[in-house]
């Protein structure tokens, strides 16, 4: 495949087998104009960046995942929630566990090594604290990516590795692209995408590429 057509299936995939739920959508919607503002607020204020990023569109996204989305059988796509689990390239609900919890105990450390072991000055007041934890957690996010994209490149090659990158880093406008009629669906009570037009859509656009 080429670059955008693994773009375009890992893109896929990750639709297909983990936002059946129409609220998760709406909270993947509701994340991505977050994460569209930490990006523009990263280059005038990096912390407030990450703390936009973490705290509202992380939770968002990840409220959605572990709260909202069926964990059972997949009729639609025919797959059992082990099995998802397994062929997901980025990070599956067990690797977001670990992740959540690095993020969870960034505080906790920094509150008892207020130097983060010789990075920071220690903050004098809770602004500085907040400050410093910030941009550790911005640290973690990035680091997040790059881990698990050198780690693709093993796995599965090194374009598979910036796919997935690439992929990581336009969610946030895909996702309003896609899940922008959230709202409208929730009103009419589908609580559950059946997938069918985008099946149809996505068996269109194999044919043409």
């Amino acid at each position: 495949m080429t670059f955008l057509q693994e773009l375009q299936q890992q893109r896929w995939d990750d639709h297909r087998y983990y936002h059946h739920n129409r609220i998760n959508q709406f909270l993947h919607l509701l994340s991505a104009m977050c994460f569209l503002a930490s990006y523009v607020l990263v280059f005038f204020y990096p912390a407030i960046a990450a703390l936009v990023g973490w705290l509202l569109a992380m939770t968002l996204r990840q409220t959605g995942h572990f709260f909202f989305e069926p964990l059972d059988y997949d009729k639609v796509n025919k797959a059992t929630h082990e099995y998802k689990e397994s062929v997901k390239v980025g990070y599956n609900l067990q690797r977001k566990v670990v992740l959540l919890s690095i993020w969870a105990l960034v505080p906790i450390v920094l509150f008892f090594e207020p130097s983060f072991f010789g990075l920071f000055t220690p903050a004098v007041d809770f602004v500085g604290f907040v400050d410093n934890m910030a941009i550790i957690w911005l640290v973690v996010g990035l680091g997040a990516i790059a881990f698990r994209t050198v780690h693709l490149f093993k796995l599965m090659g090194v374009q598979s590795g910036l796919v997935w990158a690439s992929k990581i880093i336009t969610d946030p406008f895909h996702d309003i692209k896609i899940y922008h009629k959230s709202p409208y669906f929730i009103m009419k009570g589908e609580m559950y995408d059946n997938m069918e037009d985008w099946y149809e859509e996505a068996s269109f656009e194999n044919k043409v590429l």
